[in-house]
């Protein structure tokens, strides 16, 4: 098995650049992974990482069942193809091939078998007796290949490998290495700056920039549902068309307008369903629509009820089709177009939206605002006497809320609403996106989503809401969800006892690791003293400040540790938890019965995450 586990993976200089931010991803055995981006987004830091040939700042990368950090590369069992072949100039074809098995002393009779049988994939077995500098380029990339794949390694990393070659040969060489993953069967690692390549090739591709992951996906969800605008403009030719506009909903309508002039395409609301209502009340946002999309064609144009006029500027002419370029208000369209017709500069024609194609994206973050599995729904309600109404449905409040009396909102996580509760609902639709269930509700009139790891059908269900998630703002009644990671400053200590780390005897001085967390010692867990040695030098290690973190079902009430305040019981109904002050610091701890004063907390160390506070790179 070739299956890779990449698990906070960060590379950081000397001069503090971060050029790979916590990178997390499972490749599973035999797939063919894409990592794509503009030059210095740290794709090629990445695959060197994965070889071995750059080092691991932090995280932890596995091939099977092997953590590898400190595997030298040729003990990694992986095959590397750069982009400038790398061949010995006064080798022939087959003593580059050969090289590297005869390095490793393989008898005579495996390496000429090797050899051949790498050849006669590669169809190079006519030039076994060639030097490189006889053969094109295309020839020179299959002797890379060939090289690498007489190793029969677990995994093939490529970078960039076709970068060198014109147009038709790199249209050539795609399909000669997709046939080789085929016929290899082993996991292939590919790096490439080109979105062309990227989608034609992966079955998945990660899509980078600035050292961080953007979104990860098959070719087609990134084509049709990216997660924000810089993805959404590097992939697809010609990039995404974008411009400024408002959106303002009008009963099943929203009007979406374009900024800088009268244009306004009216859109059915059910188009927009995902979008949260914040959005819809005549705010800035950025709409994007790709050259495809848009229609010039006259049938279209006038069987269309979202198009707009659009003033040309200049056209493309590619043979089979054109690029029409253009403007509407302030915003320069693209659109892709099969016509004939002849399009002058200075003219003005009627464009058709398909807008059920549309995106949308937040103006400042740039991040999708209609996403593909919605994070949390948002909703009118109003509260009176311990109960919450939306659109007509009533709803008993857990003892933590029954504060709330007015008209308001209810911010409600999708993955805080569950099934088999006494919340009688109505189940209209389910999309499977990944291996999740997107269940589309109507709760007493109210449109929402519910995330779900199985499939519901359509028809009446009943809900349960875990409270402990909302944010409920009522007049001057606010609910903030529970904290569901709490963090706690410490160091990692050693000191030399006459006794072991389980806290025996010993009748000589051993080493043992602490941490002191809050003003307590606890024995440091063995993965976390292993990770801390194994990442961090032994100097910087123990003058290091950490941040532990911890979910508050991973702190428990003892007689001997972090002393804190319990400030009050929040009461959920089928959960209460402890707020304690610890410091500086609001701790929730789930407590089984009311609890006050002064107490005593004992972490789960086992199950802490570990954060250098310093740099903010995650260590586990």
């Amino acid at each position: 098995m070739a299956n890779l586990s990449l698990k906070h993976i960060y590379k950081v200089y000397p001069n503090g650049t971060k050029a790979v931010n916590d990178f997390n991803m499972e490749i599973a055995d035999r797939e063919f992974i894409v990592f794509v981006g503009p030059s210095g987004c740290g794709k090629s830091t990445m695959l060197r990482m994965i070889a071995g040939l750059e080092d691991i700042s932090a995280g932890e990368l596995s091939i099977g069942d092997t953590v590898v950090n400190d595997v030298e590369p040729k003990d990694r069992d992986i095959a590397m193809v750069f982009q400038n072949y790398a061949l010995y100039p006064h080798m022939t074809v087959y003593e580059n091939i050969a090289f590297g098995l005869r390095v490793r002393k393989l008898p005579k009779e495996e390496i000429h078998s090797r050899v051949v049988h790498a050849a006669e994939i590669l169809g190079i077995k006519d030039y076994l007796d060639k030097k490189p500098k006889e053969m094109s380029g295309g020839q020179r990339q299959r002797v890379s290949l060939g090289r690498a794949i007489v190793r029969d390694p677990k995994v093939m990393l490529l970078d960039e490998p076709l970068s060198n070659l014109d147009a038709k040969l790199r249209t050539q060489m795609r399909a000669e290495i997709l046939k080789l993953h085929t016929q290899l069967k082993t996991t292939f690692i590919y790096v490439t700056h080109d979105q062309v390549e990227a989608m034609t090739m992966g079955t998945r591709i990660v899509v980078m920039k600035g050292g961080f992951v953007q979104q990860i996906d098959t070719p087609r969800n990134l084509y049709r549902y990216p997660a924000n605008k810089f993805v959404a403009g590097f992939i697809g030719t010609p990039q995404m068309n974008f411009f400024d506009a408002t959106l303002t909903q009008a009963g099943d309508k929203a009007e979406l307008s374009f900024a800088g002039g009268e244009a306004v395409l009216q859109l059915p609301m059910e188009y927009l369903r995902k979008v949260r209502p914040r959005y819809l009340c005549g705010g800035a946002v950025c709409a994007g629509i790709r050259a495809e999309d848009i229609s010039l064609a006259p049938n279209v144009v006038a069987a269309s009820p979202y198009k707009v006029k659009m003033q040309i500027s200049h056209v493309e002419d590619l043979g089979d089709e054109s690029l029409v370029y253009g403007t509407v208000g302030e915003a320069r369209i693209i659109v892709k177009t099969t016509l004939s017709h002849e399009y002058r500069a200075g003219d003005v024609c009627e464009a058709a939206f398909n807008v059920k194609k549309m995106h949308f994206f937040d103006a400042e973050t740039e991040e999708t605002i209609a996403p593909r599995l919605p994070e949390v729904n948002e909703l009118a309600c109003s509260a009176h006497e311990g109960k919450l109404t939306l659109a007509g449905a009533e709803i008993a409040l857990p003892p933590a809320l029954q504060g709330a009396e007015g008209e308001g909102t209810l911010l409600l996580p999708t993955d805080a609403v569950g099934f088999g509760g006494d919340i009688p609902a109505v189940a209209t639709d389910c999309e499977q996106v990944g291996e999740k269930y997107l269940i589309g509700l109507e709760l007493g009139g109210a449109r929402l989503f519910a995330v779900s790891a199985r499939r519901i059908e359509a028809g009446a269900v009943k809900l349960a809401i875990d409270f402990k998630r909302v944010t409920l703002t009522v007049g001057e009644f606010r609910a903030e969800p529970l904290p569901d990671s709490i963090r706690l400053a410490g160091t990692f200590v050693k000191k030399k006892e006459r006794r072991n780390a389980s806290g025996e005897p010993s009748r000589k001085k051993m080493i043992n690791f602490y941490l002191d967390l809050a003003g307590a010692s606890f024995p440091a867990p063995e993965n976390i003293t292993r990770k801390l040695l194994s990442t961090l030098s032994p100097r910087a290690v123990f003058s290091a400040q950490f941040l532990f973190e911890f979910t508050p079902y991973a702190l428990t009430f003892g007689e001997a540790g972090i002393a804190g305040e319990v400030l009050s019981v929040v009461d959920y109904g089928a959960e209460q938890f402890a707020l304690v002050r610890v410091g500086e610091e609001t701790v929730p701890v789930l407590c089984e019965r009311p609890i006050s004063g002064m107490v005593c907390l004992v972490p789960v160390l086992e199950q802490a995450g570990v954060c250098e506070a310093k740099s903010g790179i995650k260590l586990l």
